[in-house]
């Protein structure tokens, strides 16, 4: 995998020849090595090799783009002639743009050198201890790969950044039976770059199991009522990206039905909460390093104890609205944390539940939102009572950020982000 540079500096001579004065592009090496499990048997080990190419050209102010899978003369030559004629085919748009130079940096990051032998002993002390511990749950399948990627990206104002990284991941499919009931299938997964602790203890990997365990005999609620939903980390993430893509990206703060149009420097929710991307937290996992504009990553706190900082604006949509470029397009969420445990919020919540995942439509462009709360617990008098069949939850983003009751000092850390248990008031809850 050290062949990418020559291969850079060949298309580079194309596009040349070509005569594309204005241009980015990032050429991708990766290899994966996976293991795959199935009903407690290792069944496959295998390695695989890919190559990726992206191209987005610009002529008079026509942008197109090209993608590919193939790093041979002859592929690139066709990735150059479907890029520029892409943007020939492209309506003009002056707000289109790259980023200025920043610069050459070569990034490395994670583990480059794999321990496959410590690898395949953390998974198999996983399913010895699944098998121990939570003797109602069975491993459906479990995956472990461990990725390395190679990859360089440049652009015609002479930024070039190249980047070596490897990571293990880890992932299961698991349900659970007593007495002839089933559960459906739940997920948990970490993305690591040591092997020193046991993935038991990483991640959301000991909550799932605990929470499927438990989900095997389940009831339904009766009515509706108003109450307060504690969001599990991963719920957590599935609403605060909601929330960040209806209020704060591109497409609504162009066409400004964003409910924070104007509102950076105000305060928009709880002072509680603090939401940022963070790609150089030591928690983060290969976080980006180069934006898809052409920038140099930075860490961006979007709300900081409930004041919007700022929108999440790629360069076009800075170009278009007059609005401030966030150097930031990757995920790596990190929420500050709170001051009470999670059992603690628990005994604080009169009724209400605890949401595991949000299965439901897009919110309007108002932020209402309508779903089902999956993997969900009822809770009543600060008591977990029992596990919930589907249960519908409504309510609004933007109202449901400010009445944030507590955030848990509890985080989970999986690698991709840093979340905590969010409680919230005021969502409504209907049962049959």
């Amino acid at each position: 995998m050290n062949e990418i540079r020559e291969v850079a500096d060949l298309f580079d001579n194309i596009l040349k020849d070509k005569k594309l004065e204005k241009y980015t592009y990032v050429l991708v090496q990766s290899e994966k090595q996976e293991l795959n499990v199935e009903n407690g048997e290792f069944k496959l080990m295998r390695t695989g090799y890919d190559y990726y190419t992206s191209l987005t050209a610009f002529i008079n102010n026509k942008m197109g783009s090209a993608s590919g899978n193939d790093l041979s003369k002859e592929a690139l030559v066709k990735l150059a002639e479907d890029g520029i004629g892409a943007a020939e085919s492209s309506p003009e748009d002056p707000c289109h743009d790259i980023a200025p130079d920043q610069g050459k940096e070569v990034f490395r990051q994670g583990i480059y050198e794999p321990d496959m032998d410590k690898f395949l002993d953390r998974i198999q002390e996983c399913l010895d201890s699944i098998k121990k511990e939570f003797p109602k749950v069975k491993v459906m399948a479990a995956v472990g790969s461990y990725d390395k990627s190679h990859w360089i990206s440049r652009n015609t104002n002479g930024t070039e950044f190249e980047d070596f990284s490897g990571r293990y991941n880890f992932y299961i499919d698991i349900s659970a039976s007593e007495d002839g009931i089933n559960t459906g299938i739940s997920g948990a997964s970490v993305t690591v770059d040591n092997l020193d602790k046991p993935f038991m203890e990483l991640g959301n990997i000991r909550k799932s199991l605990e929470a499927i365990s438990n989900s095997i005999h389940t009831k339904s609620i009766d009515g509706k009522f108003e109450g307060t939903v504690i969001l599990t980390p991963g719920a957590a993430s599935q609403f605060l990206g909601m929330l960040i893509y209806h209020y704060m990206s591109d497409m609504v703060i162009i066409d400004g039905t964003s409910r924070w149009l104007d509102k950076v420097g105000e305060q928009v929710a709880s002072e509680k909460l603090t939401v940022s991307k963070k790609p150089f937290d030591e928690r983060i996992v290969l976080g980006e390093r180069g934006t898809q504009d052409g920038f140099r990553t930075e860490d961006v706190t979007l709300i900081e104890k409930g004041v919007l900082k700022t929108h999440s604006l790629s360069l076009y949509a800075a170009n278009k609205t007059g609005r401030p470029v966030v150097k930031n397009t990757g995920w790596s969420l990190i929420v500050d944390p709170g001051e009470k445990s999670f059992d603690e919020i628990i005994k604080s919540v009169d009724k209400g539940l605890i949401m595991g995942n949000f299965s439901g439509g897009e919110p309007g462009a108002n932020g209402e939102f309508s779903g089902v709360a999956k993997n969900s617990f009822f809770v009543e008098n600060g008591e977990i009572k029992y596990a919930l069949s589907e249960t519908m939850v409504n309510g609004n983003l933007g109202e449901i950020v400010k009445n944030i009751r507590e955030i848990s000092k509890d985080v989970i850390c999986d690698g991709s982000s840093v979340i905590p248990y969010i409680a919230v008031d005021g969502v409504v809850i209907s049962g049959k």
